[in-house]
């Protein structure tokens, strides 16, 4: 099956959320423990139209199956050259190899963007993006721990990077 991988329209807002939302319920992906709604995240969807910290789709067959984003991180001027990284797949994807394929394109723009460390912020108990993330080369930097309280239960939340240099 062939993929087209793009920058996200406003069209496909509503796909990107409903991708977000099917994470949440899992507790394994998201500190929102809630849906959210379309035009809950279009400020989110909005800072994302900047060159510097695109979101991306990946379709197939015409309909957003998966997507990634570039975030500041610290929002600081002396980290614009880090940048964090959030991947996230349609239930249907998940565990085919999409994630690996994703996250390889997206160091590749992340290069061209003058991206040069890539951060990501995973939940503890999520070992398959960790899994993910380390087959890939990225090293644990550090663990914050019990900082996300949901139903009652606490969670540690890790800290991957990459240089890629």
């Amino acid at each position: 099956m062939t993929y087209q991988f793009r920058l996200a329209e406003a069209a496909d807002l509503p796909a990107i959320v409903a991708i977000y939302n099917s994470t949440i319920a899992s507790r394994q992906v998201t500190a929102d423990t809630e849906p959210q709604s379309v035009a809950s995240r279009q400020a989110w969807f909005d800072q994302h139209q900047h060159p510097k910290r695109p979101l991306y789709v990946v379709e197939q067959q015409q309909q957003v199956i998966a997507w990634l984003s570039f975030s500041d991180f610290y929002g600081r001027p002396a980290y614009q050259h880090s940048a964090e990284i959030s991947l996230y797949l349609a239930e249907s994807q998940r565990g085919k190899g999409l994630g690996k394929r994703l996250l390889q394109e997206a160091e590749t723009i992340a290069k061209q963007l003058g991206i040069e460390v890539l951060l990501a912020f995973i939940f503890s108990h999520n070992t398959p993006s960790i899994a993910l993330f380390e087959k890939l080369a990225y090293q644990p930097w550090g663990k914050l721990p019990n900082v996300a309280r949901m139903d009652g239960q606490d969670y540690s939340l890790s800290i991957l990077g990459k240089p890629l240099n």
